[in-house]
């Protein structure tokens, strides 16, 4: 049990409504003991289903989940895994230790009271009663609550939304405590910066399905290695996409922001043209990086030396073949399997009107 991964999704499927709406769709995800992942996507991505069949609340449709080994409820019953949803209230008329006593005693092998507290930075709030604290101390009492049953694998689901930023960045520091201490995370959440900052490994989600997984400085190096700008002084905008390196264009006003995978050599061709006032380079943001992930791409027109088809492996600038069934020149009838370049049979009246005058043409110039 011990070299169990925490957390496993095996071609996991889940599907909601009498449309079919794929919420999951062949989800394969591995987290390890000890990790911190960040699990990102736009609204609608999944994250909240993949997190729904982390914690046994729905079943797969089809495939596997696992945590520690086990199934999710079982974990779940055993203490293994604690939760932060969105939903919920403060419980009226109890203090904090009241209500982290009375969940810690639901599990077979709780965290101390005392060290839960501790841990969520509630020690000297600990008397107050739940429904009068602010909402950064609230979210500390969820956090207490989820670590009652000593989990080895906690789950977040957007756990600063709504938090001022000194509030966020007490929870972030207890949370860290938590992780230091060897166990799991996994965390959703809007704001990118903490992904970014606080995940060993960041998981984007898009329709049920990964479209990236890795560390953030992988991500940001996945979508482009810099950030180049400059003011356009009035000047125009046309060869901007074609300086090396560079892979996207956007222009604001007056400036022109230049994603590059290769700062030094776009850098170097904008010195050349003279185009430097004030001029900026940094590297991707995390923010830039999941834009460029989770954008839908625009359909790109279709190359004038390219084939204008890609079933058709022939060369665009080829002269058409009189012979080739899907040729639009073709003049024959593709249920005569006659070549037209063969003289008219003047006992088969049909084939007399296969012959048209383009064809004709073609065999007096032979």
């Amino acid at each position: 049990m011990e070299n169990e991964p925490a957390v496993t999704f095996e071609s996991a499927t889940k599907t909601f409504g009498a449309g079919g709406v794929r919420a999951v769709d062949g989800l394969d995800l591995t987290i390890h003991r000890g990790e911190t992942v960040a699990l990102l996507g736009r609204n609608g991505a999944g994250k909240s289903t993949v997190i729904g069949l982390l914690l046994g609340l729905d079943q797969p449709d089809s495939g596997r989940v696992r945590l520690f080994g086990r199934s999710p409820v079982r974990s779940v019953r055993a203490g293994l895994v604690g939760a932060m949803l969105q939903e919920g209230r403060p419980v009226p008329r109890v203090t904090v230790r009241e209500l982290v006593s009375f969940v810690a005693r639901t599990y077979p092998a709780p965290l101390p009271v005392a060290e839960a507290l501790e841990l969520a930075g509630l020690t000297e709030t600990a008397g107050r009663r739940v429904d009068r604290l602010s909402g950064g101390q609230v979210q500390r009492v969820r956090f207490a609550v989820a670590l009652a049953g000593n989990p080895e694998l906690i789950v977040l689901d957007e756990p600063t939304a709504a938090l001022d930023v000194e509030a966020r960045q007490e929870f972030w520091d207890a949370m860290r405590g938590y992780a230091r201490r060897g166990n799991s995370v996994l965390f959703s959440t809007h704001y990118l910066e903490e992904a970014d900052a606080y995940a060993d490994r960041i998981v984007v989600l898009d329709s049920g399905r990964i479209l990236a997984d890795g560390t953030g400085e992988e991500l940001k190096r996945a979508a482009g290695g810099g950030l180049v700008s400059f003011d356009l002084a009035g000047g125009p905008t046309g060869w901007l996409g074609l300086l090396p390196g560079v892979t996207s264009v956007e222009v604001r006003g007056d400036r022109a922001r230049l994603r590059t995978e290769d700062s030094d050599a776009t850098v170097r061709a904008l010195a050349a043209r003279d185009a430097v006032r004030t001029l900026e380079v940094a590297p991707v943001s995390l923010n830039d990086a999941f834009l460029a992930l989770t954008t839908p791409k625009p359909l790109q027109p279709v190359s004038p030396d390219g084939p204008p088809d890609a079933r058709d492996a022939r060369d665009a600038r080829d002269t058409p073949d009189p012979l080739d069934p899907q040729d639009p020149l073709d003049p024959r009838d593709p249920r005569d399997p006659r070549d037209p370049r063969d003289p008219p049979d003047p006992l088969d009246t049909p084939g007399l009107l296969k012959a048209p005058d383009t064809l004709k043409t073609r065999e007096t110039s032979r």
